[in-house]
């Protein structure tokens, strides 16, 4: 008994270090969910290079879903989606198991969902390519960013190059 107490103390003493990395990985824990307000912190790529999250529409009392560079002072948007890309002050987005991301307005309404049914999600990441990635349990990629309608101007950002020019060549075919 005297060997489990010096361990049970060592790892709560740790534990909140343990949630701190988490979130600095970039990894996205289901159930976690964001709300459209001036003072929530943004899902981060490890670098910290990239934040997904809700930006306030400047003049407005509107935020925007998206994707943008965080560390320029102007934090330019690379991604929102095309559906509904604005939504008002205590909207929300949650990363759920059945849904994926699912938007919702501050009544409970979804604005719109990353997938008609996606199971099996068991965690969220924002990475440091600027895409934000859903995957399953296998370690799969179920949906992501640069796939989902996307905003045209992707083809101007040296990093999403590649991927746009596969998206825009899969929608040709």
């Amino acid at each position: 008994m005297e060997a489990k107490l010096p361990y049970f103390i060592l790892l709560t003493h740790f534990l909140p270090f343990s949630v701190i990395t988490q979130q600095l990985n970039g990894s996205v824990p289901v159930g976690t969910s964001l709300t459209a307000t001036d003072d929530v912190a943004p899902w981060l790529s490890p670098s910290g290079d990239f934040a997904f999250g809700f930006q306030r529409v400047q003049g407005k009392d509107n935020f925007v879903l998206s994707i943008w560079y965080d560390k320029i002072p102007d934090k330019t948007i690379i991604w929102y989606p095309e559906t509904n890309p604005t939504v008002s002050r205590g909207s929300k987005v949650e990363l759920t198991n059945g849904r994926g991301l699912v938007p919702s307005d501050p009544q409970g309404r979804e604005v719109w969902s990353t997938s008609g049914s996606i199971s099996d999600v068991a965690y969220g990441v924002m990475n440091d390519t600027g895409n934000f990635v859903l995957v399953r349990s296998d370690s799969s990629t179920i949906w992501e960013s640069f796939i989902f309608r996307q905003i045209p101007f992707c083809l101007l950002i040296f990093r999403q190059i590649p991927f746009c020019l596969l998206r825009l060549w899969r929608e040709v075919e």
